[in-house]
């Protein structure tokens, strides 16, 4: 039976490697590799990546820098293809300095499109949720409308929190909101009002007001966070006042349950048809 899976997976890397030189073009495949444990990676994703046609594309803050998706691809005992770069997409929120760099990273990936070679662009977490495979993709299809751009779904890193930490994130009718935590405290104290369950992205910059927040509205006991949620650095913190004045990671978030929100009437089943329809 191994031997048969062998050569199976050996003819499907042959057939994908004659299709990739028959094709005209190539395709740009978006593959999410989930929060940061390689046991997180999905089959379809981990098939993806044994490819040795394929090229791989990463990103990077910076020249030079450590690619956080490449090193989850790295730990998954994947081996680097002779063929490969980095595409840095910077850590700004200049609109014209980010077009530039996105519009470098797509003339890069069309040139092994246009040579009919398949790319690969790896990204932590799920490839449509916050990714910087979305503006790639669509810089890509700007340029180039007919290329073929395919997305590979993958764990998000709440979703992996969720389960470390035990805590569900909607049960039965419940509602959940998912946001960066950056859009500001009155935002988010107006989601409480309207959500079973907040789910606060990046909240390094808001920490110690969203804490502030919390306690005023008596939700602390109904808090926790996450740093690094499936990485070997994973903290967790249940007790989230202990937080206060902590510089935390970038990739951190708070899970928030608001057990108390008042509900309006759900309507149930289907919509009754008219009898003049």
């Amino acid at each position: 039976m191994v031997h048969e899976d062998s050569e199976h997976r050996a003819t499907q890397q042959s057939d994908c490697a004659v299709a990739s030189h028959t094709r005209s073009q190539g395709r740009l495949f978006g593959v999410s590799l989930g929060p940061g444990d390689p046991g997180l990676i999905t089959r379809r994703a981990f098939e993806l990546l044994q490819r040795t046609d394929a090229y791989w594309s990463y990103p990077v803050r910076k020249k030079g820098a450590d690619s956080f998706a490449l090193q989850i691809a790295l730990e998954a005992g994947l081996g680097l293809p002779a063929e490969h770069t980095p595409l840095v997409f910077p850590m700004t929120h200049d609109a014209e300095i980010l077009a530039g760099y996105w519009l470098r990273a797509a003339e890069t990936v069309l040139a092994r499109l246009r040579e009919g070679r398949d790319v690969l662009f790896l990204a932590e977490g799920d490839v449509s949720t916050y990714s910087t495979f979305i503006h790639l993709a669509r810089t890509v299809s700007a340029l180039e409308p007919g290329i073929d751009i395919q997305t590979v779904a993958g764990v998000p890193s709440f979703n992996a929190a969720a389960a470390r930490l035990g805590m569900p994130l909607a049960d039965s009718d419940e509602t959940v909101a998912i946001v960066p935590a950056g859009y500001g405290i009155e935002l988010i104290e107006r989601l409480l009002d309207d959500f079973d369950t907040l789910v606060l992205l990046k909240v390094k910059p808001l920490l110690d007001d969203i804490l502030d927040l919390l306690e005023r509205r008596g939700l602390l006991p109904h808090a926790a966070f996450v740093e690094k949620a499936g990485t070997p650095a994973e903290r967790v913190e249940r007790d989230v006042a202990r937080l206060r004045g902590e510089k935390v990671n970038y990739l951190s978030l708070l899970l928030v349950k608001n057990p108390e929100r008042p509900r309006g009437e759900l309507r149930r089943g289907c919509r009754k048809k008219r009898e003049d329809a």
